[in-house]
């Protein structure tokens, strides 16, 4: 649970996660086998067909709560059922403790329920003097250590067996072995007896099935059928958003559910229980069954029109089993209750903003998450938008509000860049590198050797190095970002011979800026309006046949964040559709709409590896064309295991969270490193910075390139040599 009160605090608790050598290697090598496990439970499945369908579904029965939750509560109450509404988690808290009372409940056993967590119901029941066990292994192991769950699904994933032979140890009173059979052995010991002095079972449901006042639960231990069984008082503690219309809706979540979960083809046990079953240790012989639904603002959240689908979620937890960031800090530092990006949403609609607002900073929006959600939502950009709606409740901070006045006004953005080129000088000593950096920036920043802005921008050398281009097939608008005009300029020019090379005519818009994505990660929502509606202005789409850029973040930000920055003006969404339609990557260009070949090219033989930026392969859907260039140009090509993960960059993210940067970063490099490659290529100037900036301080011998210098080599030897034929 979040205690920070602000975003240094939060830094600190941060650090002493990245300290923690166990949970690292526990999180690495839970992120390797997941990756696997899960494309092989998915293999021979339209996977974004049935995503596609659980989200149509979902939203259906979103839009229908109320209506579902009546038809739900009269078909319950016709099989012996007692249905309760609670609008908050005090309420539920409140009204299952006084079933306890009414039914003289002294000990409960409890299965696992993130809803249960959502209210602390645990916390209120031992308040009122009940005795309260948790009988699944994991959420049993934190309770005796008194924490909360550091995943959705694996509870306990952040301890070794070691420490939870220990743990056992001082729970028993006898010394434990560490081997995980027989601790599992003693879990089943020590509970078997709990589940036979229980008065009440309580536990959480994974469906509400309307039509027949049904519940579902998936488990994987058998711990929930004696939950809902034995004990004589059964209460199901259910979110609004469990309830679906039929059992046919259900059906299809299971599909993908425990896949996306745990890469099972479907749990141990699927349980539904319509009405209360027998029971010899009730009065009458029959359980005492009662249903708390959920409320604490889901009717709300159902109500808006951009996080109503946060209510698809099946609480899989994919999205932390994903994630970059998650996979270096853990649950207890990566959520407050709710783990992982879903975790980073819901924390601020269920427990307040206070609890959310370190926590939706520390996105590094690589996409992953969204990319492997079973129900398809967009959970990238909703926390962008969950920190906007906090700065502008909480105001907003100063460095967002520079950055966001800076690059509204583009000559006072390129005066500022050229302006730092000459007072680089001193710590640059003639280097292409910042060699040191200025006190406020270390030692933290240092794990990578940051560029020196370049002698002479791109903008500059435009003029000099414009190509002239007889009978062109392509008109061509180079979009260069702020990073390849002001730092890298080496890498636009190659990608300028490459194309002219080709009958392509090329402009650069002089009136082009940075892209926006900065001041959109840092949520300030307006900025990035306006600097979207300059750029459009500066580039005249309907003057061009497409729109080239080098930057995939770049690509992505203008072909997908400028519809959704202008989306509350109809007509200036339309256009920037438009826009975006002609927008291209340079190897979406090359391959594509080329169509390069190993004709074009003078084979190499280098052995070569690649980095895919992740606004390239999930943010654009490119995984083909990179590749294929490589190949085509005579790369020994040699793919690294890890070639979409996160290079930690993140643009803003890597000046705020550099700790958590720094680590990514060193996986990224060690991944890349085993391949034996000692080219790596990426098509990103940010990845560039990343990667070689890290490769050149720890002293590797791996050249980062952009890929188009790499093509671009291979293109004018070629080109010589028919030259000089």
């Amino acid at each position: 649970m979040q205690t920070a009160r602000n975003l240094k605090a939060y830094k600190k608790e941060v650090q002493t996660a990245l300290d923690n050598t166990f949970l690292r290697e526990a999180m690495d090598k839970f992120a390797v086998a997941y990756r696997t496990s899960r494309a092989n439970a998915f293999r021979d499945m339209d996977v974004n067909g049935l995503v596609a369908e659980i989200a149509v579904a979902k939203d259906a029965a979103i839009q229908q709560l109320d209506a579902l939750y009546e038809t739900f509560r009269t078909n319950a109450e016709k099989s012996g059922i007692t249905v309760h509404l609670a609008r908050t988690a005090e309420d539920a808290n409140r009204i299952i403790a006084a079933i306890a009372r009414q039914t003289g409940t002294k000990r409960i056993v409890k299965s696992k329920s993130m809803t249960a967590e959502e209210t602390l119901l645990n916390h209120h029941l031992e308040a009122e003097g009940l005795e309260v066990t948790e009988t699944d292994l994991g959420e049993w192991i934190i309770q005796l250590r008194h924490e909360g769950p550091s995943h959705m699904v694996m509870p306990a994933i952040h301890l070794s067996r070691y420490q939870v032979a220990d743990l056992f140890t001082d729970v028993t009173g006898k010394k434990q072995d560490s081997e995980i059979e027989r601790l599992v052995k003693v879990a089943r010991r020590e509970l078997r007896q709990k589940y036979v002095d229980a008065d009440m079972g309580i536990s959480g449901a994974n469906f509400a099935i309307a039509d027949t006042g049904t519940i579902g639960l998936t488990t994987n231990e058998g711990n929930a059928r004696l939950v809902t069984t034995l004990p004589r008082v059964h209460v199901a503690l259910i979110g609004l958003d469990k309830l679906m219309p039929t059992l046919h809706d259900a059906l299809r979540i299971i599909r993908a559910l425990p896949r996306n979960a745990t890469g099972q083809a479907i749990t141990s046990y699927v349980t539904w229980i319509t009405g209360p079953n027998a029971c010899s240790s009730a009065p009458d012989g029959r359980k005492d069954m009662h249903i708390v639904f959920l409320d604490n603002g889901r009717r709300a959240i159902a109500r808006d029109p951009d996080f109503a689908q946060i209510l698809r979620c099946v609480r899989c937890g994919a999205c932390a089993n994903v994630c970059p960031v998650y996979r270096m800090v853990g649950g207890h530092q990566y959520g407050h209750i709710y783990i992982g990006a879903i975790g980073l949403i819901a924390t601020y609609f269920f427990h307040g903003r206070e609890k959310a607002k370190n926590l939706v900073q520390n996105c590094i929006n690589c996409g992953a998450c969204k990319e492997v959600c079973a129900a398809g939502i967009d959970l990238p950009r909703l926390i962008k938008e969950i920190h906007a709606r906090i700065q502008d409740e909480d105001g907003h901070p100063l460095p967002g509000r520079l950055l966001a006045l800076t690059l509204k006004n583009r000559k006072l953005f390129h005066g500022l860049l050229r302006s730092a080129r000459k007072a680089q000088k001193p710590v640059t000593g003639g280097s292409p590198y910042l060699r040191h950096l200025p006190y406020v920036f270390s030692p933290e920043h240092n794990f990578r050797a940051l560029p020196a802005i370049a002698a002479q921008s791109f903008r500059d050398r435009w003029p000099a190095i414009r190509p002239t281009v007889s009978q062109p097939k392509y008109r061509v608008a180079l979009f260069s970002g702020c990073v390849q005009d002001f730092v890298y300029p080496e890498q636009l020019e190659a990608a300028v011979g490459l194309l002219a090379d080709h009958r392509v005519a090329l402009e650069f818009p002089m009136a082009q800026s940075c892209c926006g994505l900065p001041v959109q990660m840092m949520g300030e929502k307006s900025a990035a309006r306006d600097v979207a509606l300059q750029n459009m202005a500066a580039v005249d789409h309907r003057a061009f046949d497409y729109i080239v850029t080098l930057c995939a973040s770049c690509a992505s930000h203008l072909k997908h964040g400028y519809p959704q920055a202008l989306a509350d003006d109809l007509e200036k969404a339309a256009e920037a559709r438009a826009f975006g339609e002609k927008v291209l990557t340079f190897t979406q260009f090359a391959h594509r709409i080329l169509k390069l070949e190993e004709k074009n090219f003078e084979p190499s033989g280098r052995a070569v590896t690649y980095h895919a930026p992740c606004h390239l392969c999930r943010g654009l859907g490119e995984r083909e064309a990179p590749q294929a260039l490589l190949r085509q140009a005579g790369f020994e090509f040699r793919p690294a295991t890890e070639e979409e993960t996160c290079c930690g960059f993140g643009g803003t993210y890597s000046g705020k969270f550099p700790q958590i940067s720094a680590q990514i970063l060193e996986r990224k490099l060690d991944d890349a490193l085993a391949t034996g490659a000692d080219l790596l290529v990426t098509e990103c100037p940010g990845c560039v910075m990343q990667l070689r900036g890290g490769a050149t301080r720890a002293g590797h011998r791996l050249e980062v390139r952009h890929i188009a210098e790499a093509l671009s080599e291979r293109m004018a030897r070629t080109n010589r040599k028919h030259a000089a034929d």
